[in-house]
């Protein structure tokens, strides 16, 4: 026994000593570019003294926080977002496909090492006597018992099984990307569908305003009309502008209930379970300091681009896996025991057994499996490498729309703010004009309606911006590395007991 452990020791250095055949993983190097956009950004946003107006401010090569979202400083919004975090199908899903492809990396990791086994067997019988030239006797009745220590290992010479531990290391790291990937698309969901639904919420009452505003102007020609003074025209043509303001109060509504319904599903919750959305624009505070990763460091902290880095890592060892297969495979196995018909007699020196034996499977022919499956290998290692950089391109392509986005938000607003304040002084004039008998009450009702249809798109731009800030926290990875707490995927997880089997 004693030669049978120094062989299978002996196998066990060579194997964690020796080279694996099949290339060896190299990072990808960062883009050679420095900037996301094609014309310099500018140091700062349009400013506009209202809720969401406020500059924003680029500073290039600043940390994300983990916990992005609290930079709107919005008690609600920070509460659906736990709500989310706590509740999400698909965040667990996220976290139980970690779990189980650590599993499965830390059961392959077992195959460096011999495998031990503990066998017993009982047995009773009866002999013919014909066996012994004694056809008429009545034979052999007897006990046997068997017990032995069983060992076995396959000699890793080439590096199979640790292409293969490499292979499943490397799954480890894509599903724990998927997981962070799944993490920030989840926050950035919640955070873009609360802010749309209070944009919607405040077009939904100016649109309301809007209706109001066309009643009252319907109300006044109707009264024109009975004193002579206005045509059945004009009427009609108010019916219409009444039916055309009413008709855009579906859509908004609708659009708000399906933001709602979002929430609920990104929640956890099922739509009867939603309590109506309590969050206003005003609530919500534009972050002013936007950190602006270097290009450089993108491809490090977008969780979807380590997650493709994995995949041409997983992709990588799986060629060395199927090299190794074209190779001589060696085996050691043994056994030593002890037989016996009385079970108290294993141990006695004489019923003592033991075997060593040693093999190689050499892969003469496979009708071309083994050599196609390794061109497979190459090509689908290939196929990850044109992923890896077609998901680079899309990263800095998301970067580069939200700045763009950001830049044209504010200067919108800018408009759609000077346009709001210039409806809002024509309205305060026709007042005035109408209170000292200049112009007529459909004239101010007209003023008074085209005031509240620019507060209808000023809402609307309102939270463009703030919605476009989100994506450029998603866009730049979304501070998953500062997020301080702790691996959501292993707290997530029930207790599992040990096991060294």
């Amino acid at each position: 026994m004693s030669r049978l452990l120094a062989i299978v020791t002996a196998a066990v250095t060579v194997t964690l000593s020796g080279c694996a055949v099949g290339p060896d993983f190299k990072r990808p190097p960062a883009p050679p570019v420095d900037r996301y956009t094609r014309q310099p950004l500018p140091a700062a946003t349009a400013s506009t003294a209202i809720a969401g107006g406020a500059a924003q401010r680029f500073a290039p090569g600043a940390d994300i926080p983990g916990q992005w979202w609290a930079l709107y400083h919005s008690a609600p919004l920070n509460a659906l977002i736990d709500d989310a975090l706590r509740a999400n199908p698909s965040l667990q899903a996220a976290q139980a496909a970690l779990r189980q492809a650590r599993e499965v990396y830390l059961a392959s990791v077992g195959n460096l090492f011999p495998s031990f086994d503990g066998n017993f067997r009982a047995t009773r019988q009866k002999t013919s006597g014909s066996l012994f030239a004694a056809p008429g006797s009545n034979g052999v009745i007897f006990s046997l018992y068997n017990v032995q220590a069983q060992v076995s290992y396959t000699v890793d010479l080439f590096g199979g099984v640790r292409r293969q531990i490499e292979e499943n290391r490397a799954t480890v790291d894509f599903q724990r990307f998927q997981f962070e990937a799944s993490y920030l698309t989840l926050t950035s969901n919640v955070v873009t569908a609360a802010v749309r639904a209070a944009a919607v919420q405040a077009q939904i009452e100016a649109a309301e305003e809007v209706v109001a505003a066309r009643r009252r102007i319907l109300d006044s020609v109707q009264r024109q009309l009975e004193a002579g003074g206005a045509s059945q025209a004009e009427v009609q043509q108010q019916l219409a502008q009444l039916a055309q303001a009413q008709a855009a109060l579906p859509p908004l509504r609708t659009q708000k209930a399906q933001l709602e319904h979002q929430l609920a599903a990104l929640t956890g919750r099922f739509p009867s379970q939603m309590s109506p959305l309590q969050l206003t624009l005003d609530q919500l505070t534009l972050p002013q300091q936007l950190p602006l990763s270097l290009p450089s460091k993108l491809v490090e902290q977008r969780p979807d681009v380590r997650a493709a880095e994995a995949q041409l890592h997983r992709a990588s060892a799986a060629v060395g896996v199927a090299t190794a297969n074209l190779l001589p495979q060696f085996t050691i196995t043994g056994f030593l025991g002890s037989v016996a018909t009385h079970f108290g007699d294993l141990l006695s020196p004489g019923g003592g057994i033991w075997n060593l034996s040693g093999g190689v499977l050499i892969p003469f022919f496979h009708g071309g499996t083994l050599l196609h499956q390794k061109r497979a290998a190459v090509a689908a290692f290939e196929q990850a490498a044109a992923q890896y950089r077609s998901t680079v391109l899309n990263a800095f392509q998301n970067v580069a729309d939200a700045l763009r986005a950001l830049t044209d938000d504010a200067d919108a607003l800018q408009a759609q703010h000077d346009a709001e304040r210039a409806a809002k002084r024509s309205q305060d004039i026709a007042e005035q004009q109408y209170a000292a008998g200049a112009i007529s009450y459909p004239v101010l009702l007209q003023a008074e309606l085209t005031y509240q249809q620019t507060r209808s798109a000023l809402a609307l731009a309102q939270g463009a911006r703030f919605a476009d800030t989100a994506a450029l926290f998603q866009a730049l990875g979304g501070g998953w590395w500062n997020r301080g707490d702790g691996d959501l995927a292993e707290t997530a997880a029930p207790a599992a007991a040990s096991s060294t089997r």
